[in-house]
């Protein structure tokens, strides 16, 4: 039974063209996926092929026309596009279908925005908005109410709307970027107090929608918010693992999860968050086995750990969902290698869900914990982790 207050879904057309690189959706199940957890329903999908973007339009006249016809069709009251649009292309799409127009970067940020819970995450949500905005300066975003010169602002008549827009979103931006600062350092402070405890830190990582939190709460019993869906945690989560097998605790974050073309706002802002990750002395990096982009998937994690620092740290693989995989398709052994940029590491199949193969994973961390306790050479700070099978 539907509740009568809640608001009714908005109906949406995806629109992705095909530009001739080596991740074009052409089912659109990725942004259709993100369309639906934004609460938005989609109604229909368009694609086409194109050498470059319009520079007007991104898609062309003719295209534009189809997307307009297709959206009076089926009454879809706003278009999203699998691309990042230009602020000029999104401004002239909107005049010629007469329609909200958003790309795959604003509905990231949005779905961000209606999922941060803790006041880091928020901060840092924000600070990638209106890094977003600042460009675009687009007239939905109830918290920028449009004003004019009064008491206590500094514009007078001959200051534009548009520069009081500009100076209004700028100073917002240098207030948050001080406020996500204050925070960083608190963090810092936090991160130092484990280092001294010589506490193993082992991070989560992976694709959106992997089964990361799953696996966190099958691991230390926590209650971190776990669906079916992109982007279900967004704020890191630590906990400490008691390994019965190695005699020890290590510490477990749970942080956000990657996806393909992440606003690079984002990934500047969420840096405190994704911190855990590059000071992290073991990475779990948690794929969906039974999803048949995993590979590609596995290779946007790496590049992103690449971008903030991480890609030197060791990781042991986790192919997750082995529930989800057929029979005849299921491995043969729980523990094997598989070649990660060059070099072997080690992998565990394993249903977060089910529980199957989490005693291989446990006995792999512990070993790993056990070497890291050994004291090595003066000053280096204990052995390097060779991910081995163990």
């Amino acid at each position: 039974m539907t509740d009568k207050n809640s608001p009714a879904p908005t109906p949406v057309i995806l629109v992705g063209v095909d530009l001739g690189g080596p991740h074009f959706d052409a089912d659109l199940e990725e942004l259709g996926l993100l369309a639906q957890t934004a609460g938005l329903v989609p109604v229909a999908r368009i694609t086409c092929k194109r050498r470059a973007p319009d520079a007007a339009l991104f898609v062309g006249s003719g295209k534009a026309d189809e997307i307009r016809f297709m959206a009076e069709q089926h009454g879809a009251v706003e278009v999203l596009f699998d691309q990042s649009l230009s602020p000029a292309q999104q401004r002239n799409l909107e005049r010629h279908l007469g329609l909200p127009v958003n790309d795959r970067t604003l509905l990231i940020l949005e779905i961000f925005a209606q999922r941060a819970r803790s006041f880091e995450g928020k901060l840092q949500v924000e600070l990638a908005r209106l890094q977003y905005i600042s460009t675009r300066l687009v007239r939905r975003w109830s918290h920028l109410e449009r004003q004019r010169g009064g008491i206590g602002t500094r514009g007078g008549p001959g200051e534009t709307q548009i520069e009081l827009d500009r100076r209004m979103i700028g100073e917002s931006i240098k207030r948050t970027k001080e406020r996500l600062e204050k925070v960083k350092r608190q963090r810092n402070t936090q991160r130092r107090q484990r280092e001294r405890r010589d506490t193993f830190n082992i991070s989560l990582v992976g694709y959106t929608n992997a089964g990361k939190s799953t696996l966190f709460n099958a691991l230390v019993k926590a209650r971190a918010y776990a669906a079916d869906q992109l982007f279900a945690t967004l704020d890191t989560t630590t906990r400490q693992l008691y390994l019965g097998e190695a005699g020890r605790s290590v510490s477990l974050s749970d942080t956000v999860g990657f996806i393909r073309d992440l606003p690079h706002g984002l990934i500047d802002a969420f840096q405190a968050t994704l911190q855990e990750a590059a000071d992290a002395d073991l990475l779990l990096h948690v794929v969906d086995a039974a999803n048949p982009d995993y590979p590609e998937q596995l290779q946007e994690v790496l590049r992103v750990l690449g971008e903030i620092g991480a890609a030197d740290v060791p990781q042991l693989l986790v192919f997750n969902k082995l529930d989800a995989i057929e029979a005849e398709q299921k491995p043969l052994n729980l523990l094997d290698t598989f070649e990660l940029e060059g070099r072997q590491v080690t992998r565990v199949f394993l249903s977060a869900r089910s529980g199957e193969g989490l005693p291989v994973l446990r006995q792999q961390l512990a070993a790993l914990a056990l070497a890291h306790a050994q004291p090595g050479e003066p000053g280096d700070g204990g052995p390097e982790l060779a991910i081995e099978p163990v």
